[in-house]
């Protein structure tokens, strides 16, 4: 299981009142050693997803600043984040 390697850990949420479509902010421990900040769980069309921190570019433009670099990675911090949102 990646969760075991990477040492995944949601070490902070905060869930968001309103009928918005982003319901919570997520911060997610690596290895006990750096915490990466601002994955969103958001509702959409099929249901919650976890989106990954983003910024926006000099070209108005949203873009990524934390990239799983394979599915079973993904899969696994949407699973962690979406158990620790509840839903």
């Amino acid at each position: 299981m990646v969760t075991d390697t990477l040492q995944l850990e949601v070490s902070k949420i905060h869930k968001l009142d309103g009928n918005g479509a982003t319901k919570a902010f997520c911060d997610l421990s690596v290895l006990k050693s750096f915490v990466i900040k601002g994955l969103r769980v958001v509702e959409g069309e099929k249901g919650l997803f976890v989106s990954m921190p983003r910024e926006q570019g000099r070209d108005g433009k949203w873009y990524n600043t934390v990239i799983p670099l394979n599915r079973e990675v993904k899969d696994e911090i949407e699973k962690l984040v979406l158990e620790a949102y509840g839903g």
